[in-house]
């Protein structure tokens, strides 16, 4: 019930598009922009082409905005997590502290295709990487994701002993927690900037995870 109140409501955030022309990809903006299309064919063998343009900078109200061109013109925008009714379906747009943790064309039946990234974006040169040397990328994402449950716990770690240090909370009645890793500032620096690198990593992918990725975030 509360997935549909979510639902709903991003649709009603949706407003119409001014028409302008989609601008290209440039290969500066690969850390500020994603780009993702979708292509459509009709009964009759038309294409519908749909792009789903993100600029990860928040606007001065604070949000981040999703912009949906329909064959090329500016068809509807909205802040996200941003739902956008499209034929046949709907294309459903979130983002993270990292990126973009979900970019997918959510049919009527509830089949769901996630959309191609514009080559020259990072998700889309990620993508390419994936295909010409999977292997390669299946090592990368491993590392990724155990880099962050290894942040994770470290995290864990840090806050038990936090939590039990005072004498008059919680210690007094679990003892006091000593973390087995002691880590000097510079170390917890290095920790956070490689947990946010493999965060950013999984983000290229539209892989999201509440406890991995949000826990770095």
């Amino acid at each position: 019930m509360l997935k549909e109140w979510r639902y709903r409501r991003a649709v009603r955030r949706v407003e119409p598009g001014d028409g302008r022309p989609l601008k290209r990809f440039r290969w500066w903006q690969m850390l500020t922009r994603a780009l993702f299309r979708l292509r459509l064919t009709h009964d009759d063998g038309r294409q519908t082409v749909y792009a789903v343009d993100v600029r990860h900078q928040n606007r001065p109200d604070g949000y981040v905005r999703a912009h949906l061109y329909l064959d090329g013109r500016h068809h509807a925008e909205s802040r996200v997590p941003a739902v956008f009714p499209v034929r046949g379906g709907t294309v459903e747009v979130g983002t993270s502290a990292f990126g973009l943790k979900r970019c997918h064309y959510v049919t009527a039946e509830g089949t769901e295709h996630q959309l191609v990234p514009d080559p020259a974006s990072a998700e889309g040169r990620r993508a390419r990487l994936g295909r010409a040397h999977p292997a390669l990328s299946r090592c990368i994402g491993f590392l990724s994701s155990a880099v962050l449950a290894a942040g994770l716990v470290l995290l864990v770690l840090q806050l038990a002993e936090q939590v039990t240090r005072a004498p008059e909370g919680v210690a007094r009645y679990v003892g006091t927690f000593t973390s087995p890793i002691d880590l000097p500032a510079w170390g917890n620096v290095a920790v956070g900037l490689v947990t946010a690198a493999a965060s950013t990593e999984r983000a290229l992918r539209l892989r999201y995870s509440r406890l991995l990725d949000g826990g770095a975030g």
